[in-house]
């Protein structure tokens, strides 16, 4: 209707049905500057344009202690270490990490305590991908990015194999950086680490 409030702001209804500006008492007045208070909140929704293309949503307080893909024959094929390690500590991490997903029956879940934390693995063909988080990380969302580092080295190498990972285990370490930096989520979505990827191909 004429005289409805819209947006919030006042206004009235002028003879004629037109809506006029609220008026002020001094014409040199401006209306008062809005406070912290008064804009908290005022962000309004978030629309796709604000986020990337296939950028899913991960907690960012997600801290990988490493990331290991070993074989069905505990031959690890990559290992990055994002908390101090010796490498006798490197070793045997490998060698516990190996017998327990390996020997660990399908009927349990995912996710076994180890140390003060705990590691999250998920086997794909003959490779386990494994990840040690804090005891309070949540399981899924490192489940999640397992996957999403799955799926983008399968685009990547295209079917990707054992032998990929072998043969061009550099590479594979700098997919791993574009993923996880420091222990931490870098980037989520799949669209902007493989254009990145592209680019460094091009550089090339």
């Amino acid at each position: 209707s004429p005289g409805q409030r819209i947006s919030g702001s006042r206004r009235r209804t002028e003879p004629r049905g037109r809506v006029a500006p609220e008026r002020y008492p001094n014409r040199d007045s401006k209306p008062p500057a809005p406070t912290p208070a008064d804009c908290a909140g005022r962000e309004g929704p978030r629309t796709a344009e604000h986020e990337a293309p296939g950028r899913a949503r991960f907690p960012s307080h997600i801290m990988i202690r490493f990331i290991l893909l070993q074989n069905r024959q505990g031959r690890t094929r990559l290992a990055k270490y994002y908390v101090p390690f010796t490498d006798a500590e490197k070793h045997k991490v490998e060698h516990e990490v190996h017998r327990m997903v390996s020997n660990r029956d399908q009927k349990f879940t995912n996710f076994v305590d180890y140390q003060n934390g705990k590691i999250i693995y998920r086997r794909y063909a003959g490779l386990y991908f494994s990840l040690c988080v804090d005891s309070t990380d949540n399981e899924l969302v490192c489940l999640e990015i397992i996957h999403l580092f799955v799926e983008i080295l399968d685009h990547y190498f295209g079917n990707v194999r054992e032998l990929d990972l072998v043969y061009n285990f550099h590479k594979v370490f700098v997919i791993t950086d574009e993923l996880v930096l420091s222990g931490e989520l870098q980037e989520s979505s799949k669209k902007v680490i493989l254009d990145r990827l592209g680019i460094l191909e091009r550089i090339e």
